[in-house]
């Protein structure tokens, strides 16, 4: 069998999703895909040998617990790998990845399972699942926190706000902590406290050749830097160490709507004053169609500020318009952090486009307003995302997260709950996006598309870039881990 193209197209979503991979009959030779295209043939024998090997279990198709493993939050994907290694200890991702090493087998890395693009799930290859690996400690003395690859943001936060204590992570929930802070890792606290991998300490790694080691200022800090924003290419993280701030347990946040009305007048106003936001205020722009079938502008802020500099700095950003909904007050931390998991459920199929923008400038508002005007939303959303504060007075090369100059991230997704909307839903971000990609510069890693091109991956590290291929070069030649948005050893 033939490995297939990974979403080439719109279309091969579609097709990946509804073409199963064929295992063979249990007890005999089961074809599977290896890297580059090669076809592999596992024996029987290999495959109980590496069971036995593990901790954890060892899924096939066909299997109980197979389909609820393999499945990712992006339902665009449906992808059936070969076997999957539901790993319990760092020595459980070692054997997995000796095993792949040994047969040539196509790798693929789950985290929490939040992966935009799919390449969390493989067809035919070998998932590697660190979902089982759900480990928090926190330590309030010295403010740190370590954190094993399966846990969700939500767990991290609980953990930590028992001690009144936070870092930077995500925006929803359900997200795993290692993929958002590999890739940089975006939150509503960020631009007070920096990017998630800004707050990273250290991280214990399993590199391509099965080693086990640490990553750090002081150990090994080349591979540390190039965790820090350059995606899963240079090994599997078991485990991630945090530094954590004093964060107070209620802060002043929740939704803001406006109705879309004269939205270029608005989209300016909201640009005036998150100009001069302070740090301790988070503010995404989303525009969406309400119940009633209504373009709204809903805000998700989220001050964590006093309750003084919040109340000053909150009653200005309502006098922008007329909202409709007030939903702003006194919350928590981790309130906040779930309030949009409903938004983005499990198993819905998303396609998005994003790219930074150094200020939400009138070339920028009226790209957006423009695509909106031009005809229905279909489901979907344009979201302005608020960047800027801490996470600019970082240098460029500090870490392998180049883009520090950008106060915004603007994105557009495509979402659908039948997949006969699919090509509707994707070509309506493909359309607008075409006026808005010319005013990007780079975009953030953890939202690639299955379809961009290579070489975005490569425009988007800018100087950092040729620095990534070397340490590829060094810890994974053979580009192992490829399944993400990759950087190819030269």
């Amino acid at each position: 069998m033939k490995r297939r193209e990974f979403c080439a197209s719109a279309c091969s979503v579609l097709t990946a999703a509804s073409v199963p991979f064929q295992a063979a009959h249990a007890g005999g030779d089961v074809p599977a895909s290896g890297v580059a295209g090669k076809q592999v043939v596992l024996k029987p024998t290999d495959i109980d040998d590496f069971r036995r090997g593990l901790s954890g279990a060892l899924l096939t198709p066909g299997q109980e617990g197979y389909d609820a493993a393999r499945r990712i939050w992006n339902g665009a994907f449906d992808k059936k790998p070969a076997l999957i290694a539901r790993c319990a200890t760092p020595a459980d991702v070692s054997h997995a990845i000796q095993f792949a090493r040994a047969h040539e087998l196509l790798v693929a890395v789950r985290g929490g399972g939040h992966s935009l693009s799919g390449q969390s799930v493989c067809n035919g290859g070998l998932m590697i699942d660190l979902s089982p690996m759900k480990g928090v400690r926190v330590d309030p003395q010295a403010r740190r926190a370590s954190v094993e690859s399966g846990v969700l943001l939500g767990q991290f936060d609980r953990a930590t706000q028992e001690h009144g204590l936070a870092t930077t992570a995500g925006t929803v929930s359900h997200t795993g902590v290692a993929g958002l802070t590999l890739g940089g890792g975006f939150g509503r606290i960020g631009r007070r406290f920096g990017l998630a991998c800004d707050n990273l300490t250290g991280a214990d790694v399993v590199t391509a050749d099965g080693a086990l080691v640490k990553a750090s200022a002081h150990d090994n800090p080349d591979l540390f830097w190039g965790l820090r924003g350059g995606g899963g290419n240079f090994g599997v993280v078991t485990s991630f160490e945090y530094q954590l701030h004093v964060v107070p347990p209620a802060m002043i946040g929740g939704m803001l709507v406006f109705p879309w009305v004269n939205g270029r007048e608005l989209l300016s106003a909201f640009a005036d004053f998150i100009a001069g936001a302070s740090d301790e205020m988070y503010s995404d722009f989303a525009i969406v169609t309400g119940p009633n079938g209504q373009r709204v502008a809903a805000l998700n802020v989220c001050h964590s500020g006093t309750p003084a500099a919040a109340g000053n700095e909150l009653a200005k950003l309502r006098k922008i318009g007329k909202p409709v909904q007030d939903g702003l007050g006194a919350s928590t931390y981790v309130q906040l952090q779930s309030a949009l998991d409903d938004n983005y459920p499990h198993g819905r199929g998303y396609y998005i486009k994003s790219g930074f923008v150094q200020t939400l400038s009138p070339k920028v508002i009226d790209a957006v307003v423009s695509h909106l005007d031009a005809g229905p939303m279909a489901t979907g959303v344009v979201n302005i995302v608020h960047q800027g504060g801490a996470i600019n007075r970082v240098k460029p090369d500090a870490t392998a997260f180049w883009h520090r100059e950008a106060n915004h991230s603007v994105m557009m997704i495509g979402f659908w709950d039948d997949p006969a909307n699919a090509a509707t839903n994707m070509q309506w971000v493909k359309s607008g996006w075409k006026g808005v990609e010319p005013l990007t510069n780079g975009f953030y890693v953890n939202e690639v598309a299955h379809d961009d091109p290579a070489n975005r991956v490569e425009a988007t590290y800018v100087g950092n870039y040729p620095r990534l291929v070397a340490l590829k070069k060094r810890y994974d030649p053979t580009n192992l881990f490829r399944m993400n948005a990759n950087v190819a050893p030269a």
